[in-house]
């Protein structure tokens, strides 16, 4: 393998891991404020994406995108208040199984909208062929998009959590509800909001990253179990972490397959999450005395 080689497979692991990270991030907001593991996030990249694709037949595909992250964000709401909030006293299993059957729900209700057909948007600049060349690798102009939308996330809940009011009451409701109650949150709201954000960028990376993937209405299962690897690895609720992870995961895929068959590049996350379950369930960025505080 020349360098070059290393530089392309280098550049693809980036890319897939900013995909996975944005996902664990929207995993990282809903379980910081709920407790609640939300496996309907793969879903909501794939109702942004096919919304993004429909509407951008009728409109510019700027406001095609901005209305297809509304949208989604809108839908984020509803299954909160439909289906969580009836029933948030529930322990946190019962949380789980409802948010896998929503995911099941939004899946079939895509395939009878969109039907099977794979789609995509067009690329946000250049086209399908275009390239850029970085020390001897070729990457599609679509890709800095992705890195880009992934650090704009990152840096833009970093500012909000840190410095608005909503965003610190929002840490303050995941710290203790009943305490942030007694300040006068109303934690029903922070709750129905941390919903519309992940949604949000749910939708905001599904049509990211359509011109590069491709859409198609199964998808966002398997980017679902890609996220929650990464959230795992990271420390759930350390969206910061969620970076490095879903990086370190990419580059993982990506070098597999340069020596294992394409079929084993799904297996890549699986043992990787079953290898942290079992040595370091807390994640591998969490500093050990903080683990050491939460065995005791």
């Amino acid at each position: 393998m020349d360098a070059s080689q290393i530089v392309q497979y280098c550049l693809s692991g980036i890319t897939l891991g900013s995909i996975y990270a944005i996902v664990a991030i929207g995993f990282n907001i809903i379980y910081n404020t709920t407790g609640i593991i939300n496996f309907a996030q793969g879903e909501f990249l794939i109702v942004g994406a096919m919304t993004a694709i429909s509407l951008s037949e009728i409109v510019p595909l700027p406001i095609a995108l901005v209305i297809s992250v509304v949208i989604t964000a809108c839908l984020g709401a509803v299954v909160e208040m439909m289906f969580i909030r009836p029933v948030r006293q529930a322990p946190v299993l019962r949380l789980v199984v409802i948010t896998i059957g929503i995911s099941i729900l939004l899946r079939e209700g895509m395939l009878h909208v969109w039907d099977e057909k794979v789609r995509s948007l067009p690329y946000f600049t250049g086209t399908d062929v275009s390239t850029l060349s970085v020390l001897g690798a070729h990457i599609s102009p679509q890709v800095l998009w992705v890195l880009g939308v992934c650090a704009v996330i990152v840096a833009g809940l970093t500012l909000f959590f840190r410095f608005t009011l909503t965003g610190r009451a929002m840490r303050a409701c995941a710290d203790d509800r009943m305490a942030a109650r007694l300040c006068g949150i109303k934690d029903s709201r922070m709750v129905t909001l941390s919903f519309m954000l992940s949604a949000a960028i749910g939708a905001v990376a599904g049509c990211v990253i359509s011109p590069v993937t491709q859409t198609q209405y199964d998808m966002g299962t398997p980017l679902a179990i890609k996220g929650f690897t990464v959230a795992i690895l990271g420390g759930l609720g350390n969206s910061m972490a969620a970076v490095a992870a879903g990086l370190l995961l990419g580059l993982l895929e990506a070098f597999a397959v340069s020596q294992l068959p394409v079929a084993y590049k799904e297996a890549v996350a699986i043992v990787v999450l079953l290898a942290v379950l079992i040595a370091r369930p807390s994640g591998l960025f969490v500093r050990r005395e903080v683990v050491a505080l939460r065995d005791h």
